[in-house]
């Protein structure tokens, strides 16, 4: 087969924050930079980021990095890799200010400086009174980030294959990773982009369950990428569900709502977090706050006439504060409710939010696999930054504010290694001639619509079976039977999914075919998602066992990794070691 050939010293797969932030790095440095993106580029997911970024500037608040790095190991449920920790924390004003002379335009105190807001898990002193640490845009921060970061990489001259679809990697004898396979949508033909380094950056897979607040791109693309090249996936039965999603529906309401004043209540009318943390109450971290409103409901107390939901107060707010603050967040309660949060209060449900899993990575970008019981090697060329990679500076729970923080600080260190990788290493690896053979195989099926008698299961059906299966047995709440029956469930879909044909080809754009695609790769995530969460026997930030309530420090403050081959887990070591501070040790996590 005749395939279009284009060669490149970095592919960057993905054109959210972590992607740009790296091109533009690379393309400063007169890199010759390829980045492919499925959609344009300020259509990726860091668009749909709302509250904010955390950096430890001190402008509201005393602050400062160490207490960062405190809160942020804390949250991780000391879960979190303490060196990758401790260099995003310190990090974290200097990329700030790059972002702020990149053209993000951040809310403004009265005295000039940049607006920052208190969100959960953020302290003073290691566990002190609240910080205000996140730097927002309004309430439409990644917005904000993403258009200034695109607009950068085109005065970079930034090259950019938009709307191209990347189906795999490419590999030699040797296992160095070369470049990728990808396919422009609209047309459906094939290109083989070479490169001397490739970085993965396409999020997370949020659309593995039904509510969610993810867009309809969050198939975890990269993650699968990785899994079918023989790369484990780290920690992926820690998916975080967001406390505050549209009831019935999904939609992100940010946490900057409660970091602005808002607070939840359920049908008697009673601010419930005061019981489950009575010093952090509303801005407790993500995964108490989600456990908190799931109890309510199971016992009774949600509101509506099916008790399904409690509800965020923000009215008495003011309409100043709202309009000045929050836009974004009355837009969409108008929109898909109805309701104008400056009279009524929004009913809320938690909702699949952010993959705190993914490819193994240093604080380098370098993608890590294990070699023996303790020790791991870096793969030459290959890297990973963003939702779709794992550092692990997010550990077991997410902070709200760091998603943006990690992205624009790994993706920064990954295109600056990526300089200097390409500076010992300045010629391309030759590519075997039969690179593509499995993954044009694998394609093949698809190629055409071949909906026999034998073939009885449609890509949107198995969809929705997988989402339904996810959401019923693997959410805020898991036992050992529960995920067993989502291990076999997701199990059985990935059989069905040999029997199943594209049903409508009348699309222009070819979406019907990568909507298939999609799928494989999200059923991939799901079996490693289930896999991994049903072998954890412990209770530990978003993953939450009933049959096993407590934290285990003793057997369990360990990575996960899961091999794709014969569905395979082992496990690493948490580094608990900073770079220069001394280790936090784990301890009890309240507040």
């Amino acid at each position: 087969m005749n395939i279009a050939k284009r060669k490149f010293d970095t592919l960057v797969i993905g054109a959210g924050g972590a992607g740009l932030r790296a091109a533009l790095q690379l393309s400063a440095a007169d890199v010759k930079v390829a980045v492919v993106s499925k959609v344009f580029p300020t259509r990726s997911h860091t668009v749909a980021a709302q509250g904010g970024m955390n950096a430890a500037l001190g402008n509201v608040t005393a602050d400062n990095w160490h207490w960062h790095m405190y809160d942020t190991v804390k949250g991780s449920d000391y879960l979190g890799d303490q060196d990758a920790i401790e260099y995003m924390c310190r990090a974290a004003p200097e990329t700030v200010i790059e972002l702020e002379h990149y053209g993000v335009p951040f809310s403004r105190l009265e005295n000039g400086r940049i607006y920052q807001r208190p969100f959960g898990g953020q302290s003073q002193d290691f566990g002190g009174d609240q910080a205000a640490r996140t730097c927002a845009a309004a309430d439409r921060t990644g917005h904000a980030m993403l258009h200034s970061l695109y607009q950068q990489n085109i005065k970079a001259k930034t090259h950019f294959f938009d709307e191209f679809f990347a189906i795999d990697l490419l590999k030699n004898e040797r296992g160095d990773i070369l470049g990728a396979l990808a396919i422009d949508i609209e047309s459906n033909e094939k290109i083989l982009i070479e490169a001397k380094t490739t970085l993965i950056a396409t999020g997370g897979a949020g659309r593995l369950f039904r509510s969610n607040t993810n867009a309809s791109i969050n198939t975890g693309d990269g993650m699968a990428m990785a899994l079918r090249a023989g790369i484990p996936l780290q920690d992926m039965e820690f998916f975080q569900f967001h406390p505050t999603g549209i009831a019935g529906k999904g939609m992100l309401i940010t946490e900057g709502v409660r970091g602005e004043g808002g607070y939840l209540v359920n049908c008697d009318g009673e601010r419930f977090m005061e019981r489950y943390a009575p010093h952090a109450k509303d801005l407790a971290s993500r995964d108490v706050v989600s456990r908190a409103i799931a109890i309510e409901i199971r016992e009774g107390r949600g509101c509506g006439a099916n008790k399904d939901h409690v509800l965020l107060k923000l009215d008495h707010l003011g309409s100043d504060v709202i309009k000045k603050r929050l836009p974004g967040i009355r837009d969409t309660s108008m929109t898909f409710l109805g309701i104008d949060p400056i009279e009524e209060a929004i009913p809320i449900f938690p909702t699949a939010h952010y993959t705190m899993g993914g490819i193994p990575s240093n604080r380098f970008g370098q993608v890590v696999v294990p070699v023996g019981t303790d020790a791991e090697e870096v793969i030459p060329g290959l890297y990973a930054a963003g939702e779709g990679a794992c550092a692990s500076v997010h550990g077991a729970n997410r902070l709200g504010g760091s998603s943006l923080l990690d992205i624009v600080v790994f993706g920064r260190a990954a295109g600056n290694h990526i300089i200097d990788y390409l500076k010992a290493n300045p010629h391309h690896k030759d590519l075997p001639e039969d690179c593509t053979v499995s993954i044009l195989k694998r394609m093949e099926r698809w190629e055409k619509n071949s909906a026999a008698t034998t073939q009885l299961y449609t890509v949107p059906q198995l969809k929705a079976e997988l989402q339904l299966v996810m959401e019923e047995n693997c959410g805020v709440f898991r036992t050992q039977d529960v995920l067993e029956k989502g291990v076999n469930a997701v199990k059985a879909i990935k059989e069905k999914l040999t029997n199943a044909y594209i049903s409508d080809y009348s699309s222009v754009f070819n979406t019907a075919r990568i909507e298939a695609l999609e799928l494989e790769n999200l059923v991939e995530i799901g079996l490693a998602t289930v896999i991994s969460a049903l072998a954890r026997k412990e209770s530990r930030g978003a993953h939450s066992r009933m049959d096993f309530e407590k934290r285990d420090d003793v057997n369990w403050m360990k990575h996960s990794l899961y091999f794709m081959k014969d569905n395979r887990l082992t496990y690493k070591p948490v580094r608990t070691k900073a770079m220069t501070v001394a280790t936090f040790p784990p301890k009890e996590r309240v507040y």
